[in-house]
């Protein structure tokens, strides 16, 4: 089957219809198309913008895709409970090396509240909130997707960090991905599979003025722009999600 047999039809123009009201997304105050390639919507932002396809990838791929990307031998990863798993870093995963990061505050360790990994180009090293991530090589669940992306992002990415909520305790605060190796204006696209959970923006210079985005199983969301200089954006904590989701943000690493 060819890659892109496997792209969701699901969102049809139709459907997409439901998500802009007088065209504005959703309750906001942002003008929305749909895109032409009738998957996704663009959302026009002051000092941004945004492409959003709730199901980018039908279920039956994203299924597949969540359990190539936590396969790990001997460990059922739906039924697991890895809050309470020691050494990730240790266990036998087949496809991605999972670790547990962590930052040093006022004198203390904490680990983060979710585990990561990075991939990319051999020379293309990230650093972010003091952590330096030295890149794993590319395999082929990664250069799938990254291929994927191709269409709409016009460009192939050079890295792309994943992010492993394991359950809706899970969750990162308000940051920008504005980084001096990212470039001037980076366009990132997030890639989303498993829970669905809420993402939000913010503007920098006024946190009153928000936007909700859901990111469902299977859905891409791009940003573009020169958000990242004028919006924070977060994934807060939801106690009621059990499940798993992974996150993979796609980057241009620039050195």
């Amino acid at each position: 089957m060819d890659l892109f047999d496997t792209l969701s039809t699901d969102s049809n123009e139709t459907s997409l219809a439901l998500l802009i009201h007088n065209g504005k997304f959703m309750q906001s105050e942002y003008p929305a198309h749909i895109h032409n390639d009738g998957r996704g919507i663009v959302i026009n932002v002051p000092d941004g913008r945004l492409y959003y396809a709730p199901h980018y990838f039908d279920a039956t791929f994203s299924d597949e895709t969540l359990d190539t990307l936590l396969a790990c031998d001997g460990i059922d990863h739906s039924t697991h409970n890895w809050h309470q798993q020691h050494a990730i870093s240790e266990l036998p995963f087949k496809n991605i090396h999972w670790q547990q990061d962590s930052v040093s505050m006022f004198g203390k360790t904490h680990d983060l509240p979710r585990l990561s990994a990075w991939y990319g180009d051999n020379d293309k090293p990230y650093t972010y909130s003091g952590i330096t991530l030295q890149p794993k090589p590319w395999n082929d669940v990664l250069l799938e997707l990254r291929e994927a992306l191709v269409p709409i992002c016009k460009r192939q990415f050079n890295s792309v960090l994943l992010n492993w909520y394991r359950s809706g305790e899970d969750h990162i605060s308000w940051h920008t991905d504005a980084e001096p190796e990212l470039g001037e204006n980076p366009l990132i696209a997030s890639v989303n599979f498993g829970a669905s959970r809420r993402f939000l923006l913010r503007r920098r210079d006024e946190h009153a003025t928000k936007l909700e985005i859901p990111l469902h199983h299977g859905s891409v969301l791009i940003m573009a722009g020169a958000l990242q200089h004028h919006w924070q954006h977060s994934i807060p904590k939801q106690k009621k999600v059990k499940e798993d989701r992974v996150n993979l943000t796609f980057r241009m690493i620039h050195t």
